[in-house]
């Protein structure tokens, strides 16, 4: 079976589709495509793909809807690079804090023999402030979130984290030691750092804004290692000209931003590390294998997490629109044809759902065809 890859790959993922799989730039007919940062928004997938791996968390470069309307099961790897990304937010906290970052190019221009002098009689201007004892606050408590404030507690801060959806798993690795927050302009209010670990949504979009800068302390600094379209450019860069905002460090960098004084940009190097990219690549395929062969979804963003352990001698799965009585029609159908269901499992997720039936009996053509009829049934896969 073909992979088709938009983007390089880990080497990691090469040897994990080896067994049956041929992953190419030039499929043809490919079941399933990996990718990174390919745009696929003006991209005409094959009608042979049933699924689409992305090699990180966010998927704004994928029409998800679109994919969930033709049956695509687009899978993603949360936490896979979450270590690399709290790595590079702590980072750029600390350059918030201390003048690192001009202090490096300022000495880059030095010259002359008396540098160690010039270096002494300059150093004054680039003085600085601890973190230890400040204020953070982590809006997003996910797999990144979490793992940078509780590096922060670490290092002697106190840590305020702000997240209406946290998932139980966040919950329990979170450090007890970070305040709970529920009132973002409450955090805006006492945080001397905020930090951003949150996915774009139409509700995230601009969220940092010229009103939610005005509650923010005086002399705030911001990290975004999230999404460039999480602030509003032209109201950051006014409150770093007036002073309102200390810093803005982005792993987004734009022309609108650059150039901006107390602005440091880094050139989108969250994943950009082997131990990150193995992980994504690892994760990803292990995901499509297992639902190209299985049938099996998790960490799926359009569909809900489903499985099923292997029984009978054939399994279909069927992705439907979640109404009444299709399960039933589904059901009706199979057994109405003396084909006994020996196990099975469904779950919904908004206006879809999935399913997987094991059948103590092989489907006839002629009945599968009647089933990718039904009324509300989107794809069906015959494994």
């Amino acid at each position: 079976m073909e992979i088709l890859k938009l983007n390089e790959i880990s080497d990691v993922a090469v040897k994990t589709f080896a067994d049956g799989y041929n992953l190419t730039k030039s499929a043809k007919s490919p079941v399933g495509i990996i990718l990174r940062s390919f745009n696929m928004h003006e991209y005409d997938i094959p009608e042979s793909v049933c699924c689409i791996g992305r090699a990180g968390a966010g998927v704004n470069n994928i029409p998800v809807d679109k994919c969930a309307e033709n049956g695509i099961v687009v899978f993603n790897t949360p936490g896979a690079n979450a270590n690399a990304v709290k790595e590079l937010a702590v980072c750029a906290m600390l350059l918030c804090g201390r003048k690192i970052y001009e202090g490096i190019n300022w000495t880059s221009s030095l010259k002359g023999a008396d540098v160690p002098k010039q270096v002494e009689s300059g150093k004054k201007a680039f003085v600085g402030r601890e973190i230890q004892g400040k204020t953070l606050g982590v809006i997003g408590l996910g797999a990144i979130g979490v793992l940078v404030a509780n590096a922060c507690v670490d290092l002697g801060m106190k840590v305020i984290g702000y997240d209406p959806y946290i998932s139980v798993d966040g919950a329990w690795h979170l450090n007890h030691g970070v305040v709970k927050e529920t009132d973002l302009d409450k955090l805006f209010a006492e945080c001397d750092f905020i930090t951003l670990h949150v996915p774009l949504t139409d509700g995230t979009r601009g969220m940092i804004n010229e009103h939610s800068i005005a509650k923010m302390k005086d002399g705030a600094a911001i990290i975004n290692c999230s999404r460039g379209e999480l602030v509003n450019n032209a109201d950051i860069k006014t409150a770093l000209k007036n002073g309102k905002l200390s810093k803005y460090a982005t792993d987004f960098p734009c022309e609108e931003l650059i150039g901006t004084e107390n602005l440091i940009t880094i050139p989108h190097l969250g994943a950009s590390t082997p131990e990150a990219e193995d992980n994504c690549a690892l994760m990803v395929a292990r995901q499509m294998i297992d639902f190209i062969e299985n049938g099996n979804i998790t960490n799926s963003v359009n569909f809900p997490t489903c499985k099923l352990a292997r029984s009978g001698c054939q399994r279909i799965t069927v992705i439907h629109r979640n109404v009444k009585n299709v399960l039933r029609s589904m059901t009706d159908l199979i057994s109405g044809e003396g084909i006994n269901i020996s196990n099975f499992v469904s779950q919904s997720r908004g206006e879809y759902a999935y399913c997987i039936l094991d059948l103590d009996e092989k489907l006839k053509n002629s009945v599968l065809g009647k089933l990718e009829k039904l009324e509300n049934i989107i794809k069906v896969r015959l494994l």
